[in-house]
């Protein structure tokens, strides 16, 4: 009988090539995404002789501190205001709104009643055409959103790209050629076999070699070699361990109201100081007092539709406006407290061991540190984090690179001439003035 190599080498050079295939197959299944339908626009029904691109300027800068569209503020809703009301006597409202009612206006009187007693500010320096411009823009009709838009998630195998197969289509197709290559490859395994078989080849044993552990065991050499690589590697993974014991850099729980700096410190631009306003007084940034919230979030009940994010639709934040509502025991439909508070449970982030001494305002009000020194770009997070390793090294390296801020700070006058003329230098560190000395930080 005449012998052979081993003919499973041909099975595998058979599923390496029915591989390639599958694998240059793939391509086929890419599908050009269809560009999205644009939704037709609701022509605004404005007023007639207004416009209401103009209104909604003059909206913004004098009525939306007070007022909405569609939802009750410190003043009613004004969308559809125009039919609720004559023009003459809104012109006459919002000129002198104090006037009207102490006239005896009986619709003057109960609207003043009705929105407790808020008096409306007079806008005198609006004209008739600027009244007329906010009142067809108050009278466009309430733009349902559209099915898929910010912060709305798609089904689950849904292909986001639009216009091609279903993902599940694609997998399902996929997995069926993979089971049938499978298959191919045994019924070639078997015939073979039988060809072998039946013409007398007889397929060379394979020669048995050592196995690879043993060849290893025996070489005395890579043995020690790779004892000493694992007893450093060992003590470096060891070591790196147990030095980031109680460092808690990039941690980022979820609050029990979510507060995005993203939004409020990023694109509205508040100062971190307006809501931390003890970090320019006190050792603690401390937790802003919801009070602070309440004096936007008062008359801000819900984000606009630009602010939802894919992550994070407009219901969200809205829920997490709520939640504050709740917490402080607003009624945002009677725009008054209901005396009915909740505590919130903020969940601390930035702790620093109790043997360790810092204080927010000796840098922020005497160095002029800037917050995002030590937290980091705030402004950019969606949710807050330990931005900062916080750690003895971290806080020492910082005092050696970081000039003592001289001027307007006759407190440093003489110590700065001394120093530097020891140090030979014109600006000292922090490090310079003693902020290695132990007990600057250390009780």
């Amino acid at each position: 009988m005449k012998k052979v190599g081993n003919h499973n080498s041909i099975s595998r050079k058979l599923l390496f090539s029915l591989s390639l295939t599958l694998i240059f197959s793939l391509t086929s299944f890419a599908q050009d995404a269809a560009a999205p339908a644009a939704p037709e626009a609701a022509a605004p029904a404005a007023a007639a002789g207004g416009d209401p691109v103009k209104g909604k300027e003059l909206f913004n800068a004098n009525c939306a501190a007070c007022h909405k569209l569609d939802a009750k503020s410190t003043g009613p809703a004004l969308r559809g205001v125009a039919a609720k009301h004559e023009m003459a006597w809104i012109y006459k409202w919002v000129h002198n709104s104090s006037e009207v009612i102490k006239s005896g206006d009986p619709v003057a009187v109960k609207l003043f009643e009705e929105n407790n007693k808020s008096v409306m500010t007079s806008f005198p320096q609006l004209s008739t055409g600027d009244i007329d411009n906010i009142i067809a823009y108050t009278s466009e009709v309430k733009a349902e959103p559209a099915a898929g838009g910010p912060g709305s998630a798609a089904p689950p195998g849904t292909n986001v790209e639009g216009g091609g197969i279903s993902n599940n289509i694609i997998l399902g197709a996929l997995a069926l050629v993979m089971a049938i290559l499978v298959v191919m490859l045994f019924m070639v395994n078997k015939v073979l076999t039988k060809v072998a078989s039946n013409n007398g080849i007889v397929v060379a044993p394979k020669e048995a070699r050592t196995p690879i552990w043993k060849a290893f065991a025996r070489n005395q050499f890579l043995v020690l070699v790779t004892s000493i690589f694992l007893l450093l590697a060992s003590g470096y993974f060891v070591y790196a361990f147990l030095m980031q014991v109680g460092v808690d850099q990039n941690y980022e729980p979820i609050q029990p109201i979510h507060y995005s700096h993203k939004i409020h410190a990023g694109d509205n631009e508040i100062n971190c100081k307006y809501c931390h306003s003890a970090a320019r007084v006190s050792k603690n940034a401390g937790i802003p007092s919801l009070n602070v919230c309440m004096n936007c979030h008062k008359n801000i009940s819900e984000v606009a539709e630009t602010t939802a994010t894919p992550e994070y639709s407009k219901a969200f934040y809205d829920a997490q406006i709520q939640k504050l509502y709740d917490a402080v025991g607003w009624d945002k439909a009677k725009q008054a407290y209901t005396g009915k508070t909740q505590p919130v449970k903020w969940v601390r982030i930035h702790n620093l061991p109790d043997f360790v001494y810092f204080n927010h305002s000796q840098h922020v009000t005497v160095a002029g540190v800037e917050c995002q020194t030590c937290h980091g770009p705030v402004q950019e997070f969606e949710i807050m984090k330990q931005y900062s390793k916080l750690t003895m090294g971290w806080c020492v390296d910082c005092h050696r690179k970081t000039d003592v801020k001289m001027e307007g700070n006759a407190y440093y006058d003489k110590i700065h001439a001394e120093l530097s003329k020891k140090y030979g230098v014109e600006k000292l560190t922090a490090a310079q003035m003693g902020g290695l000395e132990c007990g600057k930080c250390h009780y």
